[in-house]
């Protein structure tokens, strides 16, 4: 038993001289690095590049220039002959390198950091100098350990640079193939419970990337440990992210964007985000152009149901009885109708598509967010109303059989026109969709879907017009026709007192004045030409249309004058429930509080909203479920032009209002309630039947 005893005392002999070898070889260095030179001379007033490279150990790492939640990025300090001149560091992309609950960005391998030195314009040729540099890092694997390292680089002067050795011009070229370059697409980001960033590069859908990976420049932008989520889309590239601590009030989010394909060298992009349109993340990436065409036929059927199509319906009604028993005049004036309602679709269309290509922040029902337009179209609407009021007449416009023969096709065409106006401000069921895809498609895609909307909306009558069997359903003309046209003109008359209660949100009572003004000289100048109308007097016709012309030169002088002093203050929602106005900041304010956040996207013109509030949100048990569960309710009000509002419309892929989101506490993503609301769609939303 001697033997166990001596190996038993051995033991913390062995142990020690193996610990002490350990630590011998544990403070080696874990970096070797060196200066390496393009190339070995430099002519006066030429730039070369130096190249820092590191040799990192196996399963060690060096930190990029933000290092993540830990670290620090390589330093170096040069001390160079006086005149020359050193630049930044030009920072090869990073790789992700997770430690522990941490996430560091940084280097393995062999990086080379490259830098330019630039040589004074008088430095004679055929002298040597010393370039010296004191480079420190952090290296890391379990630890952490500060090195350094005092490097020189000899260099030549020389007025004819020798050129580079063969295989050291490669390794600078595969250095220099690591370093980003600038992005050729312009990228936005939005900032809710996840910050999204999108590359609106349709061609990215086509290289088919397998991995993408963002890298900010600041620390705190970004929670780097938490999973990136991507997806590609035919407009483009989105990429999800979890917020970090300190990007708040962030104005331009700036970093490299990774992307990389199969079969493909990986590429890395300079990228300078600013906030703007960020489609959803979470929608439907499948939604071809025949699809959103469908969606937008269908929309535009159900549009004629809608709340702001109401008031027009019983003209084009009218308009259609009285062709009961003439099928062949019946189909011209349909098709009339459609041509007026889909011109008008396509016109709008192409302005939004046009305005949004030129970098406006816009969508559905635009038109309506100018105080100008505002009063132009109360004032049409106030004319129409007086025509069927019979103050005065314009062929193709009434609806007796003699105006009828002589000019329907006109009438028709226009109603199709005023028809699509009133309920431009609107959207249905399928049509936000619909619209929502073609904000984001070429030109000519987003056209064809609001021709598909227009065509949508016309249907119905245009089908009725070609039909005998249904046209023999309606009321045949009569002296009937004569008064309901005159009833006709009262809901033009509500609708005109609706464009001015909308006008007195977005402008000053002096803005008013001048509409009831307006409309005051409008009424004198029409009765006038009605009066001489009805006195048959032929020649007297012409002064009745040269006051008339006067008249309309009066208001085109007075109609601008609505937009001076614009308020541009929020409208409360018309409901008894507390309500604060929508902002990025409050919302996030209040989500972070762990409150219930319900966000109103409404506006005082579009009149969907304003039946949902009344109908929906003012319902007494809705009232009492926001109060019991302390749900916060946000106005975001588009009734004049707001960014804010714009860009959470178009987050979440809608191109217009009503838009009803419900955030409940602590929820990453907002439930999404449809555009016709009922209390039991709320409550259901809320959790509560």
């Amino acid at each position: 038993m001697q033997w166990l005893r001596k190996a038993l005392l051995a033991i913390p002999f062995v142990c020690g001289a193996v610990l002490h070898a350990a630590a011998q070889i544990d403070s080696a260095p874990k970096v070797h690095a060196r200066l390496v030179a393009e190339e070995g001379s430099v002519a006066p007033g030429q730039t070369v590049t130096v190249a820092l490279e590191q040799d990192i150990r196996p399963g060690w790492h060096t930190y990029w220039r933000n290092p993540g939640d830990a670290g620090e990025a390589t330093e170096i300090a040069w001390t160079l002959p006086p005149g020359w001149r050193a630049g930044p560091i030009a920072w090869p992309y990073p790789k992700e390198l997770p430690v522990g609950p941490l996430m560091d960005y940084g280097y393995e391998g062999r990086p080379w950091l490259l830098v330019d030195v630039t040589a004074p314009r008088d430095v004679k040729p055929g002298t040597d100098i010393v370039l010296r540099a004191a480079a420190n890092w952090l290296v890391c694997k379990e630890i952490c350990i500060p090195e350094s390292a005092d490097l020189t680089l000899p260099l030549s002067i020389s007025a004819i640079p020798v050129k580079p050795d063969p295989q050291l011009a490669a390794q600078f070229a595969a250095a220099r193939a690591l370093l980003p370059v600038a992005s050729p697409w312009p990228m936005h980001f939005r900032l809710g419970g996840a910050l999204d960033l999108f590359v609106a590069a349709p061609k990215l859908a086509s290289a088919e990337p397998t991995g993408v990976h963002f890298f900010p420049f600041a620390e705190g932008w970004v929670k780097g440990i938490a999973p990136q989520q991507w997806r590609v889309s035919p407009d483009g590239l989105l990429l999800r992210l979890e917020p970090g601590k300190q990007i708040s009030g962030l104005r331009a989010l700036k970093g490299v964007l990774v992307l990389e394909a199969a079969g493909m060298p990986t590429q890395a992009l300079t990228i300078s985000a600013t906030p703007g349109f960020v489609p959803d993340f979470a929608a439907e990436a499948g939604l071809t152009l025949p699809l959103a065409m469908l969606f937008a036929l269908l929309g535009g059927v159900i549009l004629n149901l809608m709340p702001c199509v109401l008031p027009i319906l019983a003209m084009k009604a009218l308009a259609i009885a009285n062709k009961s028993g003439r099928t062949h005049e019946a189909a011209g004036e349909g098709l009339a109708y459609g041509a007026g309602a889909v011109l008008s679709f396509a016109v709008l269309g192409g302005a939004v598509v046009a305005l949004r290509a030129g970098g406006q922040a816009i969508g559905w029902g635009f038109q309506l967010q100018q105080p100008v337009t505002v009063a132009a179209f109360a004032l049409l609407v106030f004319a129409v109303g007086l025509n069927l009021s019979g103050v005065f007449e314009v062929p193709g416009l009434g609806a007796g059989e003699a105006l009828a023969r002589r000019g329907g096709h006109a009438g028709a065409f226009f109603t199709g026109v005023l028809a699509v106006a009133v309920a431009a401000p609107c959207t249905a069921p399928f049509m936000a969709a619909a619209l929502g895809f073609a904000l984001t498609q070429p030109a000519l895609a987003a056209l064809l879907v609001f021709v598909a909307l227009g065509v949508g909306f016309a249907a119905p009558f245009v089908v009725i017009g070609f039909s005998p069997l249904l046209l023999r359903l309606l009321p045949k003309p009569g002296a009937w026709m004569s008064v309901f046209r005159q009833v006709l003109a009262f809901p033009m008359y509500g609708t005109a007192l609706w464009l001015a209660w909308v006008l007195s949100f977005q402008t000053s009572s002096g803005g008013l004045i001048v509409l009831l003004g307006a409309a005051l000289l409008l009424a004198f100048a029409l009765w006038l030409v009605g009066a001489i109308q009805h006195s048959g007097r032929t020649a007297s016709g012409w002064l009745a249309w040269a006051v008339t012309i006067l008249a309309i030169i009066a208001l085109a002088a007075l109609v601008p004058m609505v937009g001076a002093g614009s308020s541009g203050g929020a409208r409360a929602a018309a409901v008894a429930i507390p309500s604060q106005s929508y902002s990025e900041a409050r919302l996030e304010t209040l989500r972070a509080e762990k409150r219930g956040v319900f966000v109103d996207a409404t506006a005082a013109w579009c009149v969907t909203c304003l039946v949902n509030e009344k109908v929906a949100l003012d319902d007494s048990r809705v009232r009492s479920a926001f109060a019991g569960r302390h749900i916060a309710l946000l106005v975001a009000d588009w009734t004049n032009r707001d960014p804010q509002v714009t860009a959470l419309l178009q987050a979440h892929a809608r191109s217009g209002v009503p838009l009803y989101l419900y955030y409940k506490p602590g929820a990453a993503d907002p439930i999404v309630l449809p555009q016709i609301l009922t209390a039991a769609t709320i409550l259901a939303a809320l959790g509560r039947r």
